[in-house]
């Protein structure tokens, strides 16, 4: 990996809480070490915030309004547009704001990449199945390699988590998917255990083999070793 042009790119970790992520505080102590790691290596650090205008202007369709008419999430002049405290941005960070699910969306995510010469994200965020799986496969169609920081991303709860990350381990044809102190090792220049794609659908499941196969990812970095 060329440290050079790699980015961390943390995807919507704000402090709305109104969704109940179902393991946001575990996910916020992962990315911790993999920010730190980032920072120690001169590694970009970047964030993406999801806003919904107060006016309701641009609002995708059907957001949830309060009977005032405003977005009950994300609702600009809130606290809940910011990131964590545990992960606030630095100053000279890149935070791109976003009205879609997706980071590259009607954003200037992608010129901001380009223009630091970034081919390869780290990616992990909120939530799972949503804002971090669209980004990431925007991500893939503009030809970024993809790294997943697993353990760093949520959701609503574990089932809508686990598949997420097995439809991009199927459909993000170069995707490798680690937990961040694995990537943290990474950016270190250690030696670290990672799943790697080699083929489409290579980890297909059911509804009855969700949790086994998701387990799998776990097992390749651990026969790695």
């Amino acid at each position: 990996m060329d440290r050079n042009r790699t980015a961390v790119l943390l995807v919507d970790m704000q402090k709305e809480g109104k969704y109940g992520i179902d393991g946001m505080d575990a996910a916020v102590a992962a990315m911790i070490p993999l920010v730190e790691s980032a920072r120690r290596n001169g590694v970009p650090v970047m964030y993406t915030r999801q806003i919904s205008r107060a006016d309701a202007l641009g609002l995708p369709n059907r957001e949830v309004l309060d009977e005032e008419g405003r977005p009950i999430y994300y609702r600009t002049g809130s606290d809940t547009l910011e990131v964590v405290d545990e992960l606030a941005p630095h100053p000279g960070d890149i935070v791109v704001d976003k009205q879609r699910w997706s980071g590259f969306y009607a954003t200037n995510l992608d010129l901001m990449l380009r223009s630091l010469g970034i081919r390869h994200l780290v990616v992990g965020g909120f939530t799972t199945d949503c804002c971090v799986m669209t980004t990431v496969f925007d991500a893939y169609a503009r030809d970024y390699q993809v790294t997943l920081a697993k353990d760093a991303c949520a959701a609503t709860n574990a089932g809508s988590h686990q598949a997420a990350i097995l439809m991009m381990a199927n459909w993000v044809y170069d995707i490798e998917i680690a937990d961040a102190p694995q990537l943290a090792r990474k950016l270190d220049g250690a030696p670290y255990d990672a799943w790697t794609s080699t083929a489409p659908d290579q980890a297909p499941f059911t509804g009855e083999t969700l949790a086994s196969v998701f387990a799998g990812l776990d097992r390749a970095g651990a026969d790695a070793r």
